[in-house]
């Protein structure tokens, strides 16, 4: 894999984060420096490395002027001995201006690498129920340029021609430019009833879909949409209602905050998007290491004087495994350490490194993890190394004492509040103030109480009357109880699977939050 500086032109696919390929992604975490148009989904940069620049340019089709600046950013970054990654919506040669800026890095002897992505044109119809070929829609698919000519004039194509051809066209269109094109398919030919679809904000949460006939659309006053559509004409269109898989997920099209720190939100926000939610992460603490972890290094390497480790967050197991191989610690020092980890996503990850966890609890819960490990030989004299926060006194440490064990606390992280208005954060005040969320999640007690001592107790429990609370487990949902928030959603099984089928559940009964 090549190491020295050079530009990775990565397609991000159409909008779906998940639609990045395993290629895009990796060469996305090399990078020193992301360059990203505007239309490419933020949580694609959730691949990037941790501390590399980020530079938004706009959107994807900017002006010729705008183009060049573009291209010399990259030349000047590349030039720093930086490995940058340009991130294009869709795929970077296909009705993009890629093969412009990869074609000024050739002439100025810049090296660079394309990694191919999903092309909009191709990959949002099956988003909609449209599959593009089929037995009996004809035998040519025709794409059309549209809307990536950023003047937003009527593409200059032979009409009549492809009005003729028997199969099926689809075009990226513009505002201005959809209906006129309707039209002119229609006026040259093209059958009026034949069936066409609009589809707009393709493959995100937000898509909507408008199907009609080609003589309707291009008649009928188009609702008023500041995004440009994928407009997919032919008899494929037809099959929609066959075909639809994705806007009619449980959660299609409602809006679901995830509270917890990035480095702990993939598992929640994956289960939601799988139920067609759209995610919007605003974690209340960002996870940061300590200034000294020499006393974690040091217990790391005398594991043997340990009877179990505890570790109450995944952030916990996260630095526990980092620290262990960072010091090159053979695992089989643990043998005869017990592992406690709280939430199937620590189980995993140590599952991941071959590691067996010996106590794992889905929620926190002081009475019930000291309960299990008093299990068998008690915990009389038995030596605990728990890592935590820096700085937090956690009632786990008390309550293992009071069952008779030699606690060692550490602070294995620490946590810094990110506050509104921090760069790259969501309005979410004012999101809940518009009643833009359906619903709010809590992991844990810590993420209330943070979300709480952010916005105001006065201000959240007036603006939550309204949105969904929903809580991992019953401790959680007490913390929130105790400052103003009423849960209306508190799975029985406390796990992040369960709390996501819970929320499916009340959504789909049309409860409404528990305040009102």
């Amino acid at each position: 894999m090549p190491n020295h500086p050079m530009v990775y032109f990565i397609g991000a696919g159409p909008g779906d984060p998940g639609l990045l390929t395993l290629r895009g992604a990796a060469r996305l975490g090399r990078a020193d420096v992301v360059v990203y148009d505007r239309l490419v989904h933020t949580a694609v940069l959730r691949h990037a490395r941790p501390g590399a620049e980020r530079i938004d340019v706009g959107r994807a089709a900017p002006q010729g002027t705008d183009r060049d600046a573009i291209a010399y950013l990259l030349v000047e970054k590349v030039r720093e001995g930086k490995k940058v990654a340009r991130l294009k919506w869709g795929d970077p040669f296909i009705f993009d201006d890629g093969g412009e800026e990869a074609l000024f890095l050739h002439e100025h002897g810049i090296p660079f690498e394309v990694v191919p992505g999903v092309p909009a044109a191709v990959g949002t119809p099956p988003y909609a129920g449209v599959a593009v070929t089929y037995r009996g829609g004809g035998d040519t698919l025709t794409l059309v340029r549209g809307h990536e000519d950023a003047s937003g004039k009527m593409p200059k194509v032979d009409w009549t021609s492809l009005a003729k051809l028997d199969g099926t066209i689809v075009c990226y269109a513009g505002p201005s430019q959809l209906p006129a094109m309707l039209s002119a398919l229609r006026d040259h030919g093209r059958p009026a009833d034949e069936p066409v679809a609009l589809i707009f904000n393709g493959t995100l949460a937000t898509q909507r879909t408008i199907v009609g006939t080609l003589g309707s659309l291009a008649e009928a006053a188009l609702p008023a949409d500041p995004h440009p559509a994928i407009v997919v004409v032919g008899r494929v269109a037809a099959l929609r209602e066959h075909l639809r898989w994705f806007d009619v997920k449980p959660l299609f099209g409602r809006r679901v905050v995830v509270t917890c720190p990035r480095e702990q939100a993939r598992e929640l926000a994956e289960l939601l998007e799988d139920q067609g939610a759209q995610v919007v992460l605003a974690p209340t603490v960002r996870l940061a290491p300590v200034d000294d972890s020499s006393e974690l290094d040091a217990a790391c390497a005398d594991m043997s004087r340990f009877d179990w480790v505890v570790l109450p967050r995944l952030s916990g197991a996260e630095v526990f495994l980092q620290r262990l191989f960072a010091g090159g610690i053979d695992f089989r020092s643990l043998k005869g350490v017990g592992l406690c980890a709280i939430g199937h996503s620590a189980v995993r990850r140590f599952a991941d490194v071959g590691l067996h966890v010996d106590v794992a609890r889905a929620e926190f819960r002081p009475d019930a993890i000291v309960e299990a490990l008093s299990a068998g030989k008690g915990l009389r004299d038995r030596r605990v190394l728990l890592l935590q926060a820096e700085g937090s006194r956690d009632v786990l440490a008390s309550e293992l004492r009071k069952a008779g064990a030699e606690v060692v606390e550490i602070g294995a992280y620490r946590t810094v509040r990110i506050m509104p208005g921090d760069p790259g954060e969501p309005d979410l005040y004012k999101m809940l103030l518009e009643q833009q969320v359906d619903v709010v999640t809590f992991t844990s007690p810590s993420t209330v109480v943070e979300f709480v001592d952010i916005h105001g107790k006065d201000a959240v429990a007036d603006v939550l009357r309204t949105t969904l609370v929903a809580c991992v487990g019953p401790v959680t949902a007490q913390a929130a109880i105790a400052l103003g928030v009423m849960p209306a959603i508190v799975p029985e099984e406390f796990t992040m699977s369960a709390m996501v089928a819970a929320i499916v559940r009340r959504i789909r009964s049309g409860g409404a939050p528990a305040s009102s």
